[in-house]
């Protein structure tokens, strides 16, 4: 997965902590998690804040 894939990489994050809220999660927090993902293989330096806030919503409307 690339930063851009942000449906897989929320639904992923989804199914490895399903107890986390991600209306409450930082990006800090966020951005490593993405990075820790096993099927995750982009370079660190090409996210930012708008990549990651697409991430988080998407994430949030997964668990609608």
């Amino acid at each position: 997965m690339k930063w851009t894939d942000t449906l897989d990489i929320a639904i992923e994050l989804d199914e490895t902590y399903p107890d986390v809220d991600p209306n409450h999660v930082n990006f800090v927090d966020l951005n490593r998690w993405v990075m820790e993902l096993p099927d995750f293989d982009d370079d660190p330096q090409r996210t930012g804040e708008r990549i990651l806030e697409a991430i988080q919503m998407a994430w949030i409307e997964e668990r609608e």
